[in-house]
This record gives structure tokens, C-alpha cells and sequence, in this order.
């Protein structure tokens, strides 16, 4: 008997990898070799130019992959929604990790914090979203998905053949996911677009306003969530700066953990994640101002006095009610009806709709990921019906939610429109799962840049005998710095594992812990009118009058930002870095990390 040839534990990975991606194969026929970890690298061997739009989806990267055993009832996919990305090269990846180590970090200035829209999306260029082409009653099914097809390959490579990689963000490659959002525009009488307040231009693309409001003729509302975690002056002014630049919008602001900012925090409890026991989503800030929005959109037409009296039932109930835990939550309140959609969304339901049709108010809630559509949603229920999540792409296809019987709630999947935002930024803002970055550390050199994360955190330079002394920061200085702070340790040689400790800060800055708020354009020129602002002064009265005062919190003692458990491999399914952490109330604001440091009651062994 001929003796074995040695097998390393490296090849044993690759086998098996390679037998689950034959197994795909198998179940997902011409798609396993789009799929295929194995043929990847061939695939990158044979790419071309992507200005030629027949090419263009040949370096795309799939990210939340699930696993399966086959198609479910009715032939669904559990894959089929997944993130696709532009693929970031090699030689990309290591430059950026070569720059990780060898820029200094220089702070920018606070003018640098100004974002214009006109510069991220700059309206009417290419920079567009793929529209559903004309179709008829006639088309079979087959001919209607290669015509749309067809078209969205037709819109990439208009994109792909106007900018380079290195100018174009992060946007979705997966025309399954623009099937939904066409469906939900379809079905809706009223518009939802929800944005996170810290920045807030990052989630408004103008090509959607303008198709929303013109082609489509449907009231816009845009939502300006998450409002706790921005200073109200910053809130008021983005308020006025939409206003002045989209005269068409219905703007509401919203939260679902409202705070009064006049309270101080407790900067020992920063570590703690506190956990809201009771009626936490029947305190959000905003359900009785989008109530008057659809008010006077309807006009009218769709009697909305259900939901009026079902606000004040909150109201009262969070005022009055003492809630004992999450179950006895669970339990009272009417029923609300849930309805998942799957493959409607590639059947037609004709161009023109009857608008409010059986005299029900449907409403779309649309949004790029992390932006809190799901946190919204069961804010203005009351109680929790829909999972969320901070990882993207968590909703994979839209759902319907009866509010009232003459309101209906649709959610719709997050969407990344292109635009020409760094791909840092996109980062921090919660867009790309964090779990599969290949290089996270020139993110946290676009945050270190603009906020003092090194003074917060009380971070020792790694090369300092000194502590005292001042040494020039690198990215990579600062994940070293954190690692050895938080004890972060590769398995192997016991090294400090920067990987680990560059997610570990990503996560706090997407949970608003070390927030990063930008401003819109003259808002430092004028930011004592802002403060002294009527409509600021309002918004601090309000938070103060609907926070959490009466409800209860346990603080549970856990580490910081779900300390990374994703360091294995870079295409692990990311659900598992923390389902339902959309729940969970964020800690400090903005405002208060340069006046104050959060981690100054806590002794080295602490943090």
C-alpha cells in the first residue's frame, strides 16, 4: 500500500471548502461559478476593463452568505438577497494597509465636517439608481426578468464606464434587492425615506427624490432618525438645510430611544450595555409628528383617527403602565398583522395603482442600511414585531405591517445608492458589515482624523516608554494601542491582534458610543444662531419630556461593541455579530465627547 502524501491543515480547509461550493453548484445550477470561493482567483485573472457593461458584475463580492440545504418551501433562496459589493483588489488592500502604517494622523479641521449633497451624489450625472423598464401585460414572466436584467446590466456599465473603482462607493450589485425597492414604491401611497441624523446627506439621494415626488407623483417624508445621538442644534440645522434645498419634503424627526439632553451621563456606565426593560418602543420620539404628515398628505381621504387614538393608548400606557419585562410587553396591545413578501415582487401590479385603495394609507419605509427602518417601525407599533440588527442587509425582502386597519406599515430591504462618499466613511456608517472588512484600519484613521479617539480612550502609544510624551499616531498605532488596552490576543503567538481591536472600534462608532456627526454647509459659521435656535430649544423640552425617566434599565456588564468574534474567516456569516443590537438604547452623543471624556472614571484594568 503506496504511503500518503502529507495533508496539511491548510489544504483540509481548502477541501472543504471547495466540496460545500460544489454542493451550491448543484443546488444553484450557471450560479455556482459566480459563487464559487474556489474559482475566484481565475476569475480575477481573467477580468477586463469594467467600462465594458457586458462585464461589469465579473469582480462582485457576495457577503452574508446563509447556509442552506437546498431551496425552502416554494423554491426560495435564503441567498437570494445578499450584499453584492464591488470587490476591492488586492493591491488595493495592501496599499491601504501599507498607509494604515505609515500616515501620521493629522486632525482635520471642523470646515472638513461639512458635507454638501452636490459633491456625494452630484445630481444628474450617471450616479442614478436602476429604474423598472416599461413592461405589459402580454410579457411572460421569463421575458419580463431578461428585460430587466438587460436593463440593470445597461446601468452598471453607464456607472462603471463614467468612474474609476477608486472614485465610486460601496453600491448594490444585486438586482434582486432593486426588485424589492420596486415593489415597495409599487405598493406605496406615502413614502418613508429614513436617514441616520449624523449624517444625514450620506442616506438622501437626490435621483429617488426626484423620481418619488416627479415620475411617480407620491408624497416624500424624510425621516431624520436617531436624533439622540446628534446635539439638537446639529438636528435643527440639517432640518432647514432639507427644507431650503427640497421644498417637497415632509421632514419628521424620530427615535426610538429618546434622552433628555440636559441630563448628564454617568461616564462609568459607557462599558455597560443597557438593556431597556418595560415599554421601552412606546416612549419614541416622532410617531405623533409623522401622524400630522400623513395628515396632511391625505387630506382627507383615509381616516387616520385609529392611529391617533392607538398613539394616545401609548402614550397613557407608557405614562401609567409599569411594565415587568419584555414578555407582559409582548402580551398586551392588539395584534398586528404580519405579511411577508417574497417573489411578488417580480409580478407586475399595473403602472397606474389606485391610491388608497379600500380606504388603507400605505406606507413605504425605504433607506440604505443601519439608517434604524426596523427599529422605526416598531417604534410606531409600540411594541418590538420586527427583528432588527446592525448588520446590513439583515430585512431581505420586504414585509407589511398593519398599523391600524386603515394603516400599512411596508419594509423594505436596505438599499446603498452609488455615490462618490470614501468607502471609509461608508464603513462608519454601518454600511458594509463589519465582520467581513478585509482592511478595516483606514477606517479608523477617517475617525481618529475627526474625533480625539486617542484622548477617550486614554490609548498609550504602543512605541512610548514615556506616557507622558507626545508621539505621532498611525492607524494602525491606534488599533495596537487598543488591543493591548483590551487585552486582545492572537491564539497562535499571543500577538496583539489589531484586526480584532480595529472591528472592536468600528462597532463603537456605529453604535454612537464615539460618535461622528457631520454638518451641513455653514454650520460652524452660524452654529450660536443654531443653538439659540427656537426650534432647538423645543426639541430639548420635547426629549426631556418623552425620555426614559420611567422606565427601567438593567446594565449588564459586557464588553465593548460584541469584542469581534468574526476573526475567523472573512466570508463567515456576519447575523452572528449581534442579533437584535438595534435594540439596545446608545450611550453618549455627540455633543458631549469633546466636552467631556467618557472613560475618565475608569482605571486602566477597567477599560
Amino acid at each position: 500500500m503506496p504511503r500518503k502524501k502529507p495533508f496539511s491543515v491548510k489544504q483540509k480547509k481548502k477541501q472543504l471548502q471547495d466540496k460545500r461550493e460544489r454542493k451550491r453548484g448543484l443546488q444553484d445550477g450557471l450560479r455556482s461559478s459566480s459563487n464559487s470561493r474556489s474559482g475566484s482567483r481565475e476569475r480575477r485573472e481573467e477580468q477586463t476593463d469594467t467600462s465594458d457593461g457586458e462585464s461589469v458584475t465579473h469582480h462582485i463580492r457576495r457577503l452574508n452568505q446563509q447556509p442552506s440545504q437546498g431551496l425552502g418551501p416554494r423554491g426560495y433562496d435564503p441567498n437570494r438577497y445578499r450584499l453584492h459589493f464591488e470587490r476591492d483588489s488586492r493591491e488595493e488592500v495592501e496599499r491601504r494597509k501599507r498607509a494604515a502604517r505609515e500616515q501620521v494622523l493629522q486632525p482635520v479641521s471642523a470646515e472638513l465636517l461639512e458635507l454638501d449633497i452636490r459633491e456625494v451624489y452630484q445630481p444628474g450625472s450617471v450616479l442614478d439608481f436602476p429604474r423598472r423598464p416599461p413592461w405589459s401585460y402580454e410579457m411572460s414572466k421569463e421575458q419580463l426578468m431578461s428585460q430587466e436584467e438587460r436593463s440593470f446590466q445597461e446601468y452598471l456599465g453607464k456607472i462603471h464606464g463614467a468612474y474609476t473603482s477608486e472614485k465610486l462607493s460601496y453600491f448594490e450589485h444585486n438586482l434582486e434587492t432593486w426588485r424589492q425597492l420596486w415593489r415597495v414604491l409599487e405598493m406605496s401611497d406615502i413614502v418613508l425615506l429614513i436617514t441616520d441624523i449624523r449624517h444625514p446627506v450620506v442616506n438622501f439621494p437626490p435621483a429617488l427624490y426626484e423620481y418619488v415626488t416627479g415620475e411617480l407623483g407620491l408624497a416624500l417624508v424624510l425621516v431624520l432618525n436617531k436624533v439622540d445621538l446628534a446635539p439638537p442644534a446639529l438636528v435643527v440645522a440639517w432640518k432647514h438645510y432639507f427644507h431650503q434645498h427640497y421644498p417637497q419634503l415632509h421632514i419628521v424627526l424620530f427615535t426610538s430611544f429618546p434622552r433628555d439632553p440636559r441630563t448628564p451621563q454617568d461616564p462609568s456606565s459607557v462599558l455597560k450595555k443597557s438593556r431597556r426593560r418595560g415599554r421601552g418602543w412606546t416612549r419614541a420620539l416622532g410617531p405623533e409628528q409623522l401622524l400630522r404628515a400623513c395628515e396632511a398628505i391625505t387630506a382627507g381621504k383615509v381616516d387616520l383617527s385609529s392611529w391617533r387614538e392607538k398613539i394616545a393608548r401609548d402614550v397613557a400606557g407608557a405614562t401609567w403602565g409599569n411594565g415587568s419585562g419584555e414578555e407582559e410587553e409582548e402580551e398586551d396591545g392588539p395584534a398586528v398583522l404580519v405579511e411577508q413578501q417574497t417573489d411578488s415582487a417580480m409580478e407586475p401590479t399595473g403602472p397606474a395603482r389606485e391610491r388608497y385603495k379600500d380606504g388603507v394609507a400605505t406606507i413605504g419605509c425605504v433607506g440604505f442600511p443601519n439608517v434604524g427602518k426596523s427599529s422605526l417601525i416598531n417604534g410606531l407599533v409600540g411594541r418590538k414585531v420586527v427583528s432588527v440588527s446592525r448588520t446590513p442587509g439583515h430585512t431581505r425582502y420586504f414585509q407589511t405591517y398593519f398599523l391600524t386597519p386603515s394603516v400599512k406599515l411596508c419594509d423594505c430591504p436596505g438599499l446603498i445608492f452609488p455615490s462618490l462618499l470614501p468607502r471609509q466613511l461608508q464603513v462608519l456608517a454601518g454600511i458594509y458589515p463589519i465582520a467581513q472588512i478585509q482592511e478595516p484600519y483606514t477606517a479608523v484613521g477617517y475617525l481618529a482624523s475627526r474625533i480625539p479617539v486617542q484622548a477617550l480612550l486614554h490609548l498609550r502609544h504602543p512605541e512610548a516608554e514615556d506616557p507622558s510624551a507626545e508621539h505621532p499616531w498611525c492607524a494602525w498605532d491606534i488599533c495596537e494601542a487598543w488591543a493591548e488596552k483590551r487585552g486582545y490576543k492572537t491564539a497562535k503567538a499571543a500577538r496583539n491582534d489589531v484586526y480584532r481591536a480595529a472591528n472592536s472600534l468600528l462597532r463603537l462608532a456605529l453604535d454612537g458610543r464615539l460618535s461622528l456627526c457631520f454638518h451641513p454647509p455653514g454650520y460652524n459659521e452660524q452654529k450660536g444662531t443654531w443653538e439659540s435656535h427656537p426650534e432647538t430649544m423645543e426639541l430639548v423640552v420635547l426629549q426631556g419630556r418623552v425620555g426614559p425617566a420611567g422606565d427601567e434599565e438593567e446594565e449588564e456588564e459586557e464588553e465593548l461593541s460584541s469584542s469581534c468574534e468574526e476573526e475567523g474567516e472573512e466570508d463567515r456569516d456576519a447575523d452572528e455579530e449581534g442579533e437584535g443590537d438595534e435594540d439596545t438604547p446608545t450611550s453618549a452623543p455627540g455633543s458631549s465627547l469633546a466636552a467631556r471624556n467618557p472613560y475618565a472614571l475608569l482605571g486602566e484594568d477597567e477599560c
